[in-house]
């Protein structure tokens, strides 16, 4: 007998078949050889469903820590173990491959041994960059030309906030030196869906699920930019299957996203799956800052769009969007990571890596009210 949550399941398995974009759901020409360096964190594992579903074969390369047992048996992906930077062996030999995604590259020496050591079997490098590789932040709708954060010391290894958009920016540099004209640089803005174990996005949607008075950060209005990891996934093998050798930022249109529309889209879907009530309370920036409530760390996916950031939110994807990145509707992102993240332990969602506990989150609501109350 066919039971209901089956034909919930397969329904909703359906319904994520045809939310991807065209080209995802035709078969490739032929077949490829793709390895993935990482692959059972978090953009891995999405990459690695999308391509099995076009009949690619993978190769996965790590250490084996991270999810040690996903994939395992699992027809079509073969796992080597290694470590990147003290021991490649399990990718030295004859065996070939279309291409390589390097979804682990922080450090340039790193990209460099590895990219060395494949490039007479690989035909084309992928590498996960970042929006962070960029130098400045205040210019609104800036492309992939914008210049490049620089190290203050180039042989820094230590990934800081400081340091990371310099070491990503050398680590492209490093992979097409190592591979030149073959080499593709994918900049996505923050990754977020199911699985993320940052919680930077996941905050959101869990805090609307908790009901009562949400703080929302600055204004309804300042924007934001995130992508699906489904999205981005679906897009790096777009650009893999059509052989582009180009340098893409991989997020949300410039301006479409905002903290509003993104704190309404959770309190509707938190609702619809049977949370409690919720309202947002505002709370300019200069409160905030005045208050020690830090952006982006305490309330994720959010900067004050003033000065030094008047681009955040608003750098240029056209590029991307261009060459065949699409976007699932944010409902669906919405609903999908609340979906799973109320499938985690308990001992895991009480303590979320991102945003402001309750406490603290009351405590800074309670000093609003008590400032606009006082008149100050």
């Amino acid at each position: 007998m066919t039971h209901r949550r089956d034909v919930l399941k397969a329904g909703l398995a359906g319904a994520a078949w045809m939310a991807l974009p065209a080209f995802a759901r035709e078969k490739p020409a032929k077949p490829m050889r793709i390895l993935v360096l990482g692959g059972t964190g978090f953009l891995g594992p999405h990459f690695v469903d999308a391509a099995r579903a076009r009949g690619h074969a993978l190769t996965l390369f790590n250490r084996g820590k991270t999810n040690p047992t996903k994939f395992a048996g699992t027809k079509g992906v073969e796992i080597l173990h290694g470590d990147r930077k003290t021991d490649l062996t399990a990718l030295e030999g004859a065996q070939r491959w279309d291409a390589v995604l390097d979804t682990s590259a922080y450090i340039p020496a790193d990209v460099t041994r590895s990219a060395t050591l494949l490039a007479p079997r690989v035909d084309q490098y992928v590498i996960i960059s970042s929006i962070s590789v960029y130098a400045n932040n205040d210019k609104i709708g800036e492309d992939e030309s914008g210049p490049l954060a620089q190290l203050a010391d180039p042989n820094v290894t230590e990934v800081t906030g400081a340091t990371y958009g310099g070491l990503k920016a050398a680590c492209e540099k490093a992979a097409e030196a190592a591979m030149p004209g073959r080499t593709t640089v994918v900049r996505p803005g923050l990754i977020v869906g199911p699985g993320d174990t940052t919680d930077r996005f996941t905050y959101w949607p869990a805090r609307a699920d908790r009901g009562g008075e949400i703080l929302g950060p600055g204004s309804a209005s300042d924007p934001t930019q995130f992508i699906d990891v489904r999205d981005l996934a679906a897009f790096l093998l777009h650009l893999i299957e059509q052989r582009r050798f180009e340098t893409f930022n991989a997020d949300a249109p410039a301006g479409k996203l905002t903290m509003g529309g993104l704190l309404d889209t959770c309190r509707t879907v938190a609702g619809e799956l049977g949370a409690p009530k919720s309202t947002v309370t505002w709370v300019p920036a200069d409160f905030l800052e005045a208050n020690k409530a830090s952006a982006w760390q305490d309330l994720p996916a959010w900067i004050p769009p003033t000065g030094e950031y008047a681009g955040f939110g608003r750098r240029s994807s056209a590029k991307a969007q261009a060459a065949g990145l699409t976007y699932r509707p944010l409902r669906d992102t919405v609903h999908d990571t609340l979906v799973w993240w109320r499938a985690q332990p308990a001992e895991r969602r009480a303590k979320p890596k991102a945003g402001l506990t309750p406490q603290r989150e009351a405590e800074l609501l309670a000093a609003w009210h008590a400032k606009e109350k006082g008149g100050g």
